[in-house]
């Protein structure tokens, strides 16, 4: 008997390692992450540090290509959870999911905001590393509670992490003074793993994301070639996904009060004689 069940284990031990068509795009997503955490090293960091009078233009590049690069790797999040739900999932899909988030999501923009601070200013490398450190954490915890705590249906509690890191390298991206620019990151960290709640990106919403991650490639392409108005075009764009991350939260506190008082006056009719 324990031999008949050893062999059974070893037959279905291959099921459980096979990868879904999901799983493939998650897949995508890790590694987008970390090709965006090597073109922020190689493209932004190593000028810097080796003092290349010429990196000024190989700078933007590289981080217009490492922000694209966190983007794609939003729109592998956004379509590995439509194709899961419509196709099979693996069960590792939620594991791997939450691993290649926390790349592309977490350690990406930190490093992101690491590398910011070091090529800003030197007397500023602490700051930033603190709020890179900030970041991190909050993605973590964000992943974890995710894994534990089930939403109210159609929310997510807290500021999905795809949405924090956009937001983060927006405000990295705005070039705002230093302080005002660590206290936003510091914000963005706190609504991540904050109670307030986001609507998940499904059916008319999904497609919407989706063309705003294409209108942001889009911007960042113009800024990195140095088209007519490209900064501006940038700074419109980042100043865009902001507001949204204000106002989003806002609209959904609002339709669930809506909700609740719909619910209220349904149950006092229903009480009426």
């Amino acid at each position: 008997m324990p031999e008949a069940d050893e062999a059974d284990e070893e037959e279905e031990m291959p099921l459980s390692l096979r990868l879904s068509i999901a799983d493939t795009l998650t897949l995508g997503n890790a590694t987008c992450g970390f090709m965006a955490v090597y073109f922020t090293t190689t493209g932004i960091l190593i000028p810097h540090l080796t003092g290349n009078d010429e990196s000024m233009g190989m700078a933007r590049h590289s981080a217009a290509t490492a922000v694209i690069l966190m983007l794609c790797a939003a729109v592998f999040d956004l379509f590995d959870g439509l194709v899961a739900r419509k196709l099979r999932s693996s069960p590792m899909g939620a594991e791997l999911d939450n691993l290649s988030d926390l790349i592309s999501f977490g350690l990406a923009p930190a490093y992101f905001v690491l590398v910011y601070g070091m090529v800003a200013d030197d007397a500023h490398q602490r700051m930033a590393a603190l709020g890179a450190i900030v970041v991190l954490l909050a993605v973590v915890l964000r992943l974890a509670r995710f894994s534990c705590v089930t939403p109210r249906n159609g929310m997510f509690q807290g500021m999905p992490s795809p949405f924090g890191a956009l937001t983060v390298v927006s405000i990295v991206l705005l070039e705002l003074p230093f302080v005002a620019t660590l206290l936003a990151i510091l914000g963005t960290a706190w609504l991540m793993v904050s109670r307030v709640e986001y609507p998940k990106p499904r059916g008319r919403l999904a497609g919407a994301v989706l063309g705003w991650i294409v209108l942001s490639m889009g911007l960042l392409a113009a800024w990195a070639f140095d088209a007519p108005s490209g900064q501006l075009l940038l700074q419109t764009g980042c100043a865009l996904q902001l507001v949204m991350g204000a106002v989003i939260p806002l609209f959904a506190t609002a339709r669930r009060v809506n909700n609740f008082r719909d619910n209220r006056r349904e149950a006092r009719a229903a009480q009426l004689p």
